[in-house]
């Protein structure tokens, strides 16, 4: 099987390890990866912000990109795979040329913990790990791709790990994009709310789907002086011997 990564802006500028971990996860799995070089953004932070001309530009670079293949694209981010499968389409009329293939793009893209476990049907990558960790569920991953199992199943699995959820895993971590910009006080309560129940867990690490939410959470850990990392999913499953 082949399959296109697509990469998503943070990882691409911020978390690199995140993009790698996720090519060697899925070699491993036995599927070839293709990185179009010339993909850009999905279009979220223009669509969030109510900037939808902006974001129809930006997600028409992206219909046109991938055109001409129909293999699966693989995401490791629910909030950018929730802007192509959920709200991408929505950005033309319906019946409309751009909306089929929006359309027909969003049915063909995952995350990749989803991917993994739906379409591959694998839950171990011979990944191990020897830590105390927890699990915290990004918003789009959750309440619009509505995955949640998949995750914890190949957590669960890697050989040597303490699993412990946490108190209210579910509840935002108040990056939310643009919000914890406009809204920054606000966003940092929630954010040390959240640290409050990963400490509550014993765990001295917080898997994440997003490195949007792992990245503001890190920032408040860091400031506090907290001994708990951060930990994308594709990070941890990577870890295997070569």
């Amino acid at each position: 099987m082949r399959v296109s990564l697509f990469v998503t802006c943070l990882v691409d500028q911020l978390y690199p390890q995140v993009g790698l971990s996720a090519v060697k996860v899925l070699r491993k799995l036995g599927v070839s990866v293709d990185f179009d070089r010339r993909q850009t953004c999905c279009g979220q932070p223009a669509f969030n912000t109510g900037y939808a001309d902006e974001a129809r530009h930006v997600a028409r670079h992206m219909l046109a990109l991938y055109a001409d293949d129909d293999q699966p694209i693989v995401v490791p981010s629910g909030s950018c795979a929730t802007m192509i499968k959920v709200f991408a389409p929505g950005l033309w009329p319906k019946g409309s040329p751009e909306r089929k293939s929006a359309e027909g793009l969003a049915a063909r893209t995952y995350e990749l913990s989803d991917f993994i476990v739906s379409v591959l049907g694998c839950e171990r990558t011979g990944a191990r790990f020897s830590e105390t960790v927890t699990y915290h569920d990004s918003c789009h991953l959750l309440r619009e791709l509505h995955i949640s199992e998949q995750p914890r199943k190949l957590i669960r699995q890697v050989d040597g790990i303490d699993f412990r959820e946490m108190e209210s895993s579910t509840r935002c971590c108040g990056f939310g994009g643009t919000f914890a910009v406009k809204f920054a006080d606000i966003s940092s309560a929630m954010g040390e709310e959240k640290i409050r129940w990963i400490q509550g867990s014993g765990a001295r690490y917080v898997i994440g789907n997003d490195v949007s939410c792992l990245m503001h959470l890190d920032g408040l850990l860091r400031r506090k002086d907290i001994p708990v990392k951060t930990l994308h999913l594709a990070e941890l499953l990577a870890k295997f011997d070569d």
